[in-house]
């Protein structure tokens, strides 16, 4: 009973580089939606610029996906940062900043 409790899982890996990898496929498919609106908008309307209205609504999409992937990152990095190995931020806060740093410290 203790080896199954002391196994890490194995499909948490996989799944966070499915995440990691379907950005790139996300912005890609953002933008082509946005070309598919503006194509369809400009096949609606017959007005030539409405095309580049859906182009920029696919690339702000994209833009949306990198926020939020970035967020879920920093937000993950923060829990991390919180754990006493990585507290190395503490330590050099508590050092003397005014040291002298003579060519034997270097």
């Amino acid at each position: 009973m203790a080896n199954k409790e002391e196994r890490k899982p194995r499909i948490k890996p996989i799944i966070e580089a499915a995440d990691s990898l379907s950005l790139g496929i996300s912005m890609v498919v953002a933008v082509a939606m946005g070309v598919g609106i503006g194509y369809l908008l400009r096949s609606i309307t017959d007005v030539a610029w409405t095309f580049w209205i859906g182009v920029a609504i696919g690339i702000a999409a994209a833009i949306l996906n990198v926020y939020k992937a970035y967020d879920k990152q920093h937000k993950v990095f923060e829990e991390l940062a919180k754990e006493p190995r990585y507290a190395i931020k503490k330590e050099l806060d508590d050092k003397d900043d005014d040291l002298d740093y003579g060519e034997t410290k270097y």
